[in-house]
């Protein structure tokens, strides 16, 4: 089973759309964590950086950081993460 994924980003912003689109093509369970909305997931984004920027959209798998990844890059770790997970 895959580690959670996590979607910071905000509704209006057309990269955090175009990862929902992705995530949904590839039948992935993820949760988006909206920064503008909620303060707290504002909070937990600036708490992966050591800047304490809103980094948005960064994407995590269980402990993977991403920053607006491109699609091979996101296509690698999920690969990586699902044979981990199949291992075990």
């Amino acid at each position: 089973m895959m580690p959670h994924i996590k979607l910071y980003g905000a509704e209006r912003c057309h990269k955090t759309q175009y990862y929902k689109a992705y995530f949904k093509d590839l039948n992935l369970n993820y949760l988006l964590l909206d920064v503008e909305l909620n303060s707290a997931y504002a909070e937990e984004l600036r708490g992966l950086y050591k800047s304490r920027k809103l980094n948005f959209p960064t994407i995590t798998i269980g402990e993977k950081k991403l920053r607006n990844p491109s699609d091979s890059e996101l296509d690698k770790w999920i690969k990586k993460q699902k044979e981990k997970y199949n291992e075990t």
